[in-house]
């Protein structure tokens, strides 16, 4: 047996932070002595800590890694799903890292240009168009902003699959549309859509009508400044929104393996305004 500091020693973790683990059951001393309290543990129990400390430098919280830990699936089957989901979430903090630093020598250069790092939005195209009527085959879901890859992927693969079982065809690059324009406590009302050839059972009628359209070539970090310039021009031109603002991915980032071969379609439908 050891006691609490040999543990402590040989794993790296603290005495604060293994009575810790401890009280919130992650892993507990093998035996406490009755008369003075002091905790021990076991030599097996070093492995446990070890895999502890991997997940934790893979940055899994200690909730996780007590469910895996507590799963009744074998360890190895439940370790491996997990792995998996948390590669994916670093892949995607390291893009969005890189994303950031080039954007932040770009605008290093921008000021050693005597520009504004926002003069980036004139350059932003804005086209009025009249979209036509669309049947849509859809999937309609509250999202949280964290979960819209996942869902993303998902609901697109759910609705590809409808399709070559009903025997439809695309008529149009996938697209995503957002009903609601602010995010509630249950996510944003979002519709993942593909635009069918064939009207058939399951799809529904779209019709866009005029809009404002802006195609936006690279990150889709730039798409917030699209909306904002559009929502811009469109009342200053006398303009308002009249119907759920969509995105059409004609390129998406399963198609491409760099951020600037990517395209997509910003649509906002408009009305004019008529004043008295």
């Amino acid at each position: 047996m050891l006691t609490i500091g040999e543990f402590s020693n040989i794993c790296r973790v603290s005495t604060k932070t293994l009575r810790y683990y401890a009280e919130i059951g992650l892993i507990l001393p093998e035996e406490i002595n009755p008369e003075n309290g002091y905790r021990y543990y076991s030599i097996k129990q070093l492995e446990t800590m070890l895999f502890i400390n991997r997940l934790k430098a893979y940055h899994f919280s200690l909730e996780e890694i007590k469910t895996i830990l507590e799963s009744k699936e074998t360890m190895d089957d439940k370790l491996y799903a997990a792995l998996n989901k948390k590669k994916r979430e670093i892949s995607m903090q390291v893009i969005m890292y890189r994303n950031t630093l080039e954007q932040i020598d770009s605008d290093i250069s921008s000021l050693k240009e005597g520009k504004s790092i926002m003069s980036y939005m004139e350059d932003i195209g804005i086209e009025l168009v009249e979209v036509s009527k669309m049947y849509l085959l859809s999937i309609r879901k509250m999202i949280q902003e964290q979960d819209f890859p996942d869902e993303y992927g998902y609901c697109f693969r759910k609705l590809f699959k409808k399709m070559k079982e009903k025997g439809l065809t695309a008529s149009a690059p996938p697209m995503v549309l957002f009903h609601g324009d602010e995010y509630s406590s249950f996510g944003l009302d979002t519709e993942f859509a593909v635009p069918i050839k064939e009207y058939a059972t399951g799809t529904r009628d779209f019709y866009p009508g005029l809009c404002l359209k802006t195609v936006v070539h690279g990150s889709y970090s730039q798409l917030s400044s699209v909306y904002a310039k559009q929502i811009e021009w469109a009342e200053k031109e006398g303009y308002v929104n009249c119907n759920a603002l969509y995105e059409v991915y004609v390129t998406s980032s399963s198609e491409v393996s760099q951020e600037s071969e990517l395209i997509t379609e910003v649509y906002y439908p408009v009305k004019k305004i008529l004043r008295k």
